[in-house]
């Protein structure tokens, strides 16, 4: 009999083949979780294993509204809101809400649902990133999410793990048209990371658009007076 381990290597390696055979075998393992209570699904998902995702969906695996918002199946979204509209603001079982997966993965049809039910775009993840939404919107380059959740009410210079802001990720990524966006909404150009940090002590965003050669974020910001 396969084992739930089995098929998380099998995720990990991306072996699309041992996953069906996994799952021919023992079918119920399709909605087994990690010992962090991570579901095979959202595993897959993480590890950008879109094949393997489609396989799980295809053996019925049982998705919950993390599952939904981070693989983007919108239907099965709004019929969790619909039957739990205050799961919109909760917890998955490694800290993020609904509304930070679904951003980071570039969902905007769930993002929306989403703020419809009154997802709460300053609810940071409950875990050592602390990311916001907006950070999470920002990591991914989803510049049409990033927009909605400002729009929405998104503190543009929400702190993370170590003091970093949207800002320094949009720079960090050399993404133009997210700085551009976040410093025509007030983001602090010149906000620093923790002097403590592990990484990164005490750089901003124009550190770090420096340190990717991203000239034109460069440009960008020094113009708003970076320094």
């Amino acid at each position: 009999m396969y084992t739930t381990a089995e098929l998380v290597q099998a995720i990990e390696q991306n072996d699309i083949a041992a996953v069906e055979k996994i799952l021919a075998g023992n079918p119920m393992l399709v909605n087994a979780r990690t010992d962090n209570g991570i579901s095979m699904l959202m595993l897959a998902q993480y590890y950008g294993r879109t094949e393997i995702v489609k396989s799980l969906v295809a053996h019925n695996a049982q998705l919950d509204l993390y599952d939904a918002s981070a693989i983007g199946d919108t239907e099965r979204a709004m019929g969790w809101l619909a039957m739990q509209p205050n799961l919109a603001n909760a917890f998955s079982p490694d800290g993020f809400t609904p509304l930070g997966l679904a951003s980071f993965f570039g969902h905007l049809d769930i993002v929306n649902a989403l703020l419809m039910y009154h997802a709460d775009p300053n609810i940071a993840a409950n875990n050592a990133m602390h990311v916001a939404p907006l950070h999470s919107a920002v990591a991914g380059n989803h510049y049409e999410v990033a927009a909605k959740l400002i729009e929405a009410g998104a503190n543009v210079n929400a702190v993370q793990a170590d003091g970093f802001t949207p800002l320094m990720g949009a720079a960090q990524n050399g993404n133009l048209q997210i700085v551009q966006l976040l410093l025509e909404h007030g983001a602090d150009v010149n906000a620093r990371v923790d002097k403590n940090a592990a990484q990164f002590a005490n750089m901003t965003a124009l550190d770090f658009a420096k340190q990717g050669n991203h000239t034109a974020s460069i440009a960008l910001l020094e113009s708003h007076g970076a320094n």
